[in-house]
């Protein structure tokens, strides 16, 4: 699918709703911080910025669909979904960590042909359409080379409401450090997979997040030249909000240790 006639005004588009999330993070103050639910914070700049990419977007492909964090989906009458984090990292934005991003992905028919993830303050700006690879500003990027665990980094996060396996989770995180290079914990979905899609990362696994957490960065992922799936090894990983994502030579060995743990848990 031909998409170069969008390609220019997204890429804009989301630099400038970086620009402006970057201006606001450096004098936030924290009394404008919300609360959706218990330890579910948003801001002002979650939802403008949110606006911004939803008018913007809909400009560029009329009648399309959204699917966003902030604000309710609306079905597409043309085929074509918008998936929209407007920021990634709300939690590390409001504390003055300049860690967060921007996720903006394009579904057509249920399957993501375009994903972008912007670091709005290195001004990264991460790419991938399907079939044609996968970018960094331009230029192109690919997974890491290590074929085992402990030469490379692994990233991971921590679900913020409260769920019935926290024991077994906390044993698959301690499986996960003796046996990789090292663990983080970053506060950005979107970024670790695009930092797994670049090579920063070799693997990244999370459970309970939404589809506009990982679809961009998935898709950055395949087509960096790496693998991402369900802690099953099945495709359905967006839909059951767990993910694992690497650069494929440690996937299995990735899998093995989180069905070791969760083999016998519904989820």
């Amino acid at each position: 699918m031909d998409l170069s006639h969008i390609d220019l005004d997204l890429e804009r588009l989301i630099r400038r709703t970086g620009e402006f999330a970057v201006e606001e993070f450096n004098h936030f103050s924290t009394d404008r911080i919300e609360y959706k639910g218990d330890n579910n914070p948003f801001t002002y700049v979650d939802v403008t910025a949110e606006e911004m990419l939803k008018t913007g977007c809909n400009r560029l492909i009329p009648l399309s669909g959204f699917i966003n964090e902030e604000t309710e989906n609306e079905l597409s009458k043309n085929g074509f979904t918008w998936i929209i984090d407007p920021i990634d990292g709300t939690s590390n934005f409001m504390s003055g960590i300049p860690h967060f991003s921007i996720s903006v992905a394009l579904q057509y028919e249920e399957e993501t042909i375009l994903g972008y993830v912007y670091e709005p303050v290195t001004k990264g700006l991460y790419r991938a359409q399907r079939g044609k690879g996968a970018t960094l500003n331009g230029n192109p990027i690919s997974v890491s080379p290590f074929k085992e665990m402990n030469k490379g980094l692994v990233a991971t996060g921590f679900p913020y409401v409260q769920f019935s396996w926290q024991e077994e989770y906390m044993k698959i995180i301690s499986d996960v450090l003796n046996q990789a290079h090292g663990l983080r914990r970053l506060g950005s979905a979107a970024l670790d997979l695009a930092y797994v899609a670049c090579g920063k990362l070799t693997g990244f696994f999370e459970y309970n997040l939404n589809p506009w957490d990982v679809a961009a960065g998935a898709l950055l992922v395949t087509e960096a030249g790496g693998k991402v799936t369900a802690w099953d090894g099945g495709e359905e990983f967006m839909n059951r909000r767990q993910i694992l994502a690497t650069n494929g030579k440690t996937h299995q060995q990735m899998l093995e240790i989180i069905k070791a743990r969760t083999h016998s848990l519904n989820i």
